[in-house]
């Protein structure tokens, strides 16, 4: 492979790689916690989107109980789309990138 050949490769793969980090916004990742009584939702820009409280367990007296539920649920849903996005990613630059051993396109997102 001759070095115009890897710089074009190069360059494909950073287009590819702005084209899929712009798409992130599309991810997104549902968790819940308490059996489903907390559900939230983020996307892959890592920003909470959306979030829903069974209206059972709101009450003043739970208060603490909701916040570790959201927490909890919060955490999850951010560790499933840290999967997605380096799927993602990784989809981007499928076929472009040589196989060089020890090259891991994650350090790079």
């Amino acid at each position: 492979m001759d070095f115009n050949s890897i710089f074009s490769k190069v360059q494909e793969v950073q287009e590819n790689l702005k084209t899929a980090q712009e798409d992130l916004v599309l991810i997104s990742e549902t968790a819940e916690s308490g059996g489903g009584m907390v559900k939230v939702t983020v996307n892959g820009k890592r920003q909470l989107t959306d979030i829903s409280i069974d209206e059972d367990i709101i009450s003043k007296d739970d208060k603490e109980m909701i916040q570790d539920l959201i927490i909890a649920a919060t955490n999850k849903a951010l560790e499933g789309i840290e999967v997605k996005i380096k799927e993602a990613l990784a989809k981007s630059t499928s076929g472009v990138m040589p196989n060089i051993p020890g090259f891991d396109i994650s350090k790079f997102m």
